[in-house]
C-alpha cells in the first residue's frame, strides 16, 4: 500500500464515509474513491463493502488497521519533520565557543535565536581555543567562536568582531585610580597573562617589543576566566581581553589597556561541511549581531 492509498483508507475508517474523508483531505470525492479503487486492486482484496451508498468495512479493513493508524502516524511525524527543518522549527545547533565570546556576545546571540526558533534545540560548549578546533573535525561542534583567526587550513575562518586588551587590579593595588595602563606602566610589576604561543600573548609580546619594552608574565593562563581568582589573591595585574563581562567580578578593578592591541573575534566552521538548515539560521544570526561588537 502505498503513500497515499495509506492516508485514504486511514481517512475513511476515520470518517466513516467517502464525502467526510473527502472533505477530511481536502480532495474530491471521485478522486478519493479512485485510489481507494486502485489500493483494493493492488492489495487483492476489498477494503470495503458498499451497500445503499455506504462503506462497511472488511474484515481485512479492521486487521489492517492497527498496523495502518502506526504508518500513518509515522508518516505525519516524518512529514512534520520535514516541515519543521524546511522551514528552520526543528534540529539541533551545536556551537561552542572560548570563555570570553561565551559569556559575552552569544548570550544575546541565542537569546534572539531562541526566540525566533523556539522548536530548535540548541548544545552549547565553553572550552579553549585548540579544543575548538577538535570539536569541529570530530563533529561536536559544527559553529564555534573564537578570539582568533589564525587557524589550520581545513578551518574556515569568518571575521565577526573585535576586543582589546584591559587589566585587572585588585582593589588596594596603587594603579586602581588611573584611567589607563600601558605596556610600559607594567614593566615593573607581576604580570598575569596568556601563556606563551597563543594568539593574545603573540599580539601583547609584538606590541611590547615593538617598544623596547619585554612583555613577561609571572603567571601564565590558558583561558582569561582564570585570571579573576589570581588577581583577587593579590598575585599581580592581569592584562586579558576586554570581551569578557569583567565588571561582575568581585575584589578586581578593571584599567583599559592604553596601548592598541586587539584581538579578533571569529566565526569558525569545518571547511566543506555543509550546515544544517538550523545551524545555518545560527550563523546568519552571529552576522546579524556582529554590531553589537
Amino acid at each position: 500500500m502505498r503513500a497515499r492509498q495509506l492516508e485514504v483508507f486511514v481517512a475513511v475508517m476515520r470518517a466513516g464515509s467517502i464525502t467526510a474523508a473527502a472533505r477530511m483531505l481536502n480532495i474530491s470525492q471521485p478522486a478519493l474513491s479512485q485510489v481507494l479503487l486502485h489500493a483494493e486492486d493492488e492489495l487483492g482484496f476489498a477494503l470495503f463493502t458498499r451497500e445503499k451508498g455506504r462503506l462497511h468495512p472488511t474484515p481485512e479493513a479492521l486487521e489492517l488497521l492497527p498496523d495502518a493508524e502506526r504508518l500513518f502516524g509515522g508518516l505525519e511525524g516524518l512529514r512534520r519533520k520535514t516541515a519543521d527543518l524546511r522551514q528552520g522549527r526543528a534540529g539541533l545547533v551545536r556551537i561552542a565557543a572560548s570563555p570570553p565570546p561565551a559569556m559575552s556576545f552569544l548570550p544575546a546571540v541565542l537569546a534572539a535565536y531562541r526566540k525566533a526558533h523556539p522548536d530548535i534545540l540548541v548544545r552549547a560548549h565553553v572550552a579553549p581555543v585548540a579544543s575548538l578546533i577538535t570539536m569541529l573535525r570530530a563533529g561536536d561542534a559544527m559553529l564555534a567562536l573564537a578570539l582568533d583567526d589564525t587557524m589550520p587550513p581545513d578551518i574556515e575562518v569568518e571575521p565577526v568582531g573585535g576586543t582589546r586588551f584591559t587589566c585587572l587590579l585588585p582593589p588596594d593595588h596603587p594603579f586602581v585610580d588611573r584611567q589607563g595602563l600601558s605596556l610600559a606602566d607594567l614593566q615593573d610589576q607581576p604580570l598575569i597573562s596568556y601563556r606563551a604561543a597563543t594568539r593574545p600573548h603573540h599580539e601583547l609580546s609584538q606590541a611590547a617589543r615593538a617598544q623596547g619594552l619585554r612583555f613577561e608574565p609571572v603567571l601564565e593562563i590558558d583561558m582569561s576566566i582564570t585570571a579573576v581568582g589570581f588577581v583577587q589573591a593579590g598575585l599581580g595585574i592581569a592584562v586579558v581581553d576586554s570581551l569578557l563581562p569583567w565588571g561582575q567580578f568581585a575584589g578586581i578593578r578593571q584599567c583599559p589597556l592604553l596601548d592598541e592591541v586587539a584581538l579578533p573575534l571569529s566565526l569558525l566552521t569545518l571547511k566543506g561541511r555543509v550546515l544544517s538548515r538550523a545551524e545555518s539560521l545560527m550563523r546568519d544570526t552571529i552576522r546579524k549581531h556582529k554590531s553589537d561588537l
